[in-house]
């Protein structure tokens, strides 16, 4: 290849690089935020260092009991319900040989091993979701939150090979046309065709100084707060059950625990 083709082809790199958003990815550039993840917090909105939740498994005895969870996260979020294979997940059921695929103990309690066990964005402290966005559509808030800006997301879905919880998914259809016939929650952005998304630790609800919506739907059989806290509900849980979380060989730090 001649110097003159190879110049011309990095100018042309370079410039598409740009127009995708690519250069806001520079560190030190400047970015707008938009929701989800940025939100006006009141006088009221809890605050944490580090958000995480814990979850009761054991308290739940089948996947009827998580039905009114799915629910309300997908009606709090507009999250579309399209038949066939590219449905959108925010908070889904699998089995345990998925869900914790590094458990190596053969004897396990079949009860246990039977089970249907709830999986979301796992709002890793090291996300490589994050690392391998080229446009920061994809980012970590200073509580702990994976985030997303869906008007900065040019649809790569590097996102989405970088996750290794499967937490993401990509609408290859307008997902509008799959919302409920009601009026859709006007405090939650609809998505269009060609962005990924994904749970987002209901920020625009801590925002407003409540809790995640599939929390609230437990009915105190998931807890959700400041993992920096020794004093918080979800340390104190910690402290006092053997928990697991996914993949933890990976070193992401998932911020999503279980107690089996």
């Amino acid at each position: 290849m001649n110097k003159n083709r190879r110049s011309f082809l990095k100018a042309a790199g370079l410039s598409v690089f740009a127009l995708s958003g690519g250069l806001a990815a520079v560190p030190g550039a400047t970015q707008a935020r938009t929701a989800p993840g940025r939100y006006d917090r009141g006088d009221n909105a809890p605050h944490a260092k580090r958000w995480a939740m814990v979850m009761y498994t054991r308290k739940f005895t089948g996947p009827e009991d998580y039905e009114p969870l799915i629910v309300a996260c997908h009606k709090e979020h507009n999250v579309p319900n399209i038949p066939g294979a590219q449905n959108i997940k925010w908070f889904w059921l699998d089995s345990y040989e998925h869900t914790f695929p590094d458990d190596m103990n053969a004897y396990l309690n079949e009860k246990i091993r039977a089970a249907s066990y709830p999986l979301l964005c796992n709002h890793c402290t090291n996300p490589p979701c994050v690392r391998v966005c080229p446009t920061q559509a994809t980012y970590k808030t200073e509580d702990g939150i994976v985030a997303m800006d869906y008007h900065r997301c040019i649809g790569c879905r590097f996102c989405m090979a970088g996750c290794p919880y499967g937490a993401r998914s990509f609408n290859f259809i307008d997902p509008r046309k799959f919302l409920p016939a009601a009026t859709p929650n006007p405090v939650f952005p609809t998505r269009m065709i060609g962005v990924v998304e994904k749970c987002t630790f209901c920020s625009e609800r801590l925002a407003a100084g409540k809790i995640p919506a599939c929390v609230e739907a437990s009915k105190g059989r998931i807890l959700f707060g400041d993992l920096e806290d020794a004093s918080s509900n979800v340390r104190l849980a910690l402290a006092s059950n053997f928990s697991i979380r996914r993949k933890p060989s990976l070193g992401t730090q998932p911020g999503v625990y279980y107690l089996i």
